[in-house]
């Protein structure tokens, strides 16, 4: 067996989104499997603090501020890569909603980020991993790309094109080296979720964190060194024998469907 540390020595990756939460423990964790990682982040002064954890740690790490809606952005952030052997599509946002209260803005948003951001990532990166002779895609879907929760009509639409896409790619470049698989996260417990409660109950959020923990059936909310490990072992030589695989990692989630 590969040592965990080595496992991606010697390649070369990109995460989207990887200024905080899933992303940023997602980079930490291919370098620390030797990797060298592209922060791709909307935010610079995030992305640069994830960068400044890799290399506290030893790793090699480069930044790049982008947006993953902008067509022009994207195609400059991968044709300036020395070279590509994984890409993580993590950027996303989240919307609360059924089909009447989400405005057409919304949609527009949401589909600009969770489903054209993928695209970007597909469509720019795919070239690049061919260049290279292969390699392997990781993209973050959501348990709801498989079933059905409330108020999350928008969301549950860009994440169930996340999984279609994923399908996708991973037949069409089947013969060619390229792996496609994606994750499929419960609820996790990133600053998202804290600040979501701050902002909608006020004075309350030990109470409903709780409640949002217990709703998970193995009783507590995901943390994202856990999918980062599961993304991790997707990019590994270990998994070379998987593509067009969509992975439950949910706390049991789909368990009560």
């Amino acid at each position: 067996m590969t040592p965990l540390v080595s496992r991606l020595a010697g390649k070369h990756a990109l995460v989207t989104g990887a200024g905080s939460g899933i992303g940023q423990a997602i980079a930490v964790r291919l370098a620390a499997e030797g990797a060298q990682v592209t922060v791709l982040e909307r935010n610079a002064e995030a992305g640069a603090a994830t960068a400044e954890t890799i290399r506290a740690a030893g790793g090699q790490v480069a930044v790049v501020a982008a947006d993953v809606g902008d067509t022009a952005a994207m195609r400059a952030v991968f044709a300036g890569l020395a070279r590509l052997d994984i890409l993580v599509n993590n950027a996303g946002i989240a919307h609360v909603g059924n089909v009447l209260n989400t405005a057409p803005e919304d949609l527009d948003r949401i589909y600009g980020v969770n489903v054209k951001g993928v695209y970007h990532g597909l469509h720019f990166g795919v070239p690049r991993l061919l260049e290279a002779g292969g390699g392997a895609i990781v993209n973050l879907a959501s348990v709801v790309s498989k079933i059905a929760l409330p108020d999350r009509f928008a969301y549950g639409m860009s994440k169930g094109a996340v999984l279609t896409m994923t399908l996708s790619v991973a037949r069409d470049f089947i013969d060619r080296g390229i792996r496609c698989n994606c994750v499929c996260p419960g609820r996790v417990h990133t600053p998202f979720v804290d600040g979501f409660l701050a902002k909608n109950y006020p004075g309350q959020e030990r109470e409903m964190f709780a409640k949002l923990s217990a709703a998970q059936p193995i009783g507590r909310m995901g943390q994202p060194p856990e999918i980062a490990a599961l993304v991790a072992f997707l990019c590994s030589p270990e998994a070379a024998f998987i593509t067009g695989s969509a992975y439950d990692i949910d706390g049991g989630v789909t368990l009560l469907r």
